[in-house]
This record gives C-alpha cells, sequence and structure tokens, in this order.
C-alpha cells in the first residue's frame, strides 16, 4: 500500500492508528530466504517491484507473486516463458501471458491511464520490443499509442503519423538494424526520446551492437539510450516523464 492509502484507511475507520504504526515500523522488505521483496519501493519511488521472471524456478516465482499479488493487489514480470505461466495459472488464476512480449501480470482492472506516450518501431520484427516497453508504461498507469514499422526505408510512413507523435509527452523508438529511426525522431519532435536498440539484424548487427552505437552516437538532441532489447527499462522511464508531463 502507499503512504497516501494507508492514512485514508485511517481517516475512514477501516484500519487502526495502532494497525498503521505497525505497518509502517515493518522491515522495509519481505525475507524469503531465495529473495528479498522491497515491499517498501511504491513508498520511495512510485513504482512497485518487478519481476524478472527469466532463471528463477517455479516455485520460487509462484511463491513471490503469491507475496507481491498480496502487498499490491497486482504483479508485473518480464522476460516470462509460457511454461512459467502454465505452472502460475494453476495457483493464481487471474495472472495474463503475452507471448510477444513475454510480459507475466496480475493487473489491476479499471485502471486510468495518463498523458501520452509514443511507442514507435523501425520495422514489425521490433514489436516484442516495444510491446515490453508499451505494456510496462500501461500497467504503470500511461497512455500510450503504438505506431509500428515506420522505419526510415519509407519515412513517408513515419511523416503520416507525425502529428499523434509529435503530441506525446515522450517518445519511445524501438529499432534494430542500423537504429536511424531514433536520430530521425530527434529531430522532429520537442520532447524526450528513449531509444531501445534491438537484435534485429544480420551478422554485422552483432545482435544489437550496430543500432546501440548508432543510437548513442547520434546527432540529434534529446536522445537518451536504454540496453539492447530493454523495453522495460524504456517503458518505466517514459513513465516517469509522462508523469512529469502530466503534472506541469
Amino acid at each position: 500500500m502507499e503512504t497516501h492509502e494507508v492514512l485514508e484507511k485511517v481517516k475512514s475507520g477501516e484500519m487502526s492508528v495502532s494497525e498503521a504504526e505497525q505497518y509502517f515500523r515493518r522491515e522495509p522488505f519481505e525475507e524469503m530466504g531465495y529473495a528479498k521483496l522491497d515491499t517498501h519501493r511504491k513508498l520511495r519511488s512510485g513504482f512497485p517491484e518487478v519481476v524478472f521472471c527469466s532463471g528463477k524456478t517455479e516455485e520460487h516465482l509462484l511463491h513471490i507473486y503469491q507475496k507481491l499479488y498480496e502487498e499490491e493487489g497486482e504483479v508485473l514480470g518480464t522476460r516470462a516463458s509460457r511454461e512459467q505461466y502454465e505452472f502460475l495459472k494453476t495457483a493464481l488464476p487471474m495472472v495474463e501471458y503475452d507471448p510477444l512480449s513475454k510480459i507475466l501480470k496480475i493487473e489491476k482492472k479499471d485502471k486510468e491511464h495518463i498523458g501520452k506516450i509514443a511507442v514507435c518501431t523501425a520495422g514489425t520484427a521490433d514489436i516484442p520490443v516495444a510491446e515490453e516497453a508499451a505494456q510496462t508504461a500501461e500497467y504503470f498507469g500511461s497512455y500510450v499509442e503504438r505506431i509500428y514499422d515506420v522505419g526510415v526505408s519509407g519515412i513517408h510512413r513515419l511523416m503520416s503519423r507525425l502529428d499523434v507523435i509529435q503530441s506525446a509527452n515522450c517518445v519511445i523508438a524501438a529499432a534494430g538494424m542500423e537504429g536511424a529511426l531514433a536520430s530521425v525522431l530527434g529531430g522532429l519532435v520537442d520532447k524526450p526520446v528513449i531509444a531501445v536498440p534491438t537484435s534485429v539484424g544480420y551478422g554485422a548487427n552483432f545482435h544489437g551492437l550496430s543500432a546501440l552505437l548508432t543510437m548513442i552516437n547520434s546527432c540529434a538532441n534529446g536522445i537518451a539510450v536504454v540496453n539492447i532489447d530493454n523495453g522495460y527499462g524504456a517503458g518505466y522511464i517514459a513513465t516517469q516523464i509522462n508523469r512529469l508531463g502530466e503534472d506541469k
């Protein structure tokens, strides 16, 4: 729970003052032996802990999801496998899985989505990374516009959606190959551009390294770069920017 939620519960009589005191006295993490869940992260940063699913055993993952769901009423996980989803849904039937983005989540319904983030891809093959970014931002309460397959090999496609992109509080550009899309967008908008190099490309792409270097060396201003295929990181930062844009 957030501090405001605890105080509202005290105000309404749902929680006593002593119960609230006990809540705030708790350790800022939940000791599970194999994991220490940062249950106070949302109080500090405005974002609850997110689970990186890859590499975790099914049993550990299930217990982590159960504990976070108990704390927050929802859970977001990235880089999950279908096997992990099939295992979790037997105990948590409300869990949802998207095989494209590999996001595994339990999400509160009727959530408000504020502002606007434009998520753009150079090609269709970049969509899995873009969807990780888009769905992360949506989970954290941002409104997202998807503009896919608008790379530099057919720049007129991008120009046809430029009004939508320019109206966003920030832009995410996911691109592989040579990664030029971020530079083009940086020269067309007055908002921050978060560049996501993807591992899409032929041999000299070096699994996304060529796109990463292009984006880091861009001559356009206002571009920040996250790691290769790090859609989650882009969605998180975009949400922070979007919230600031709505608070102005």
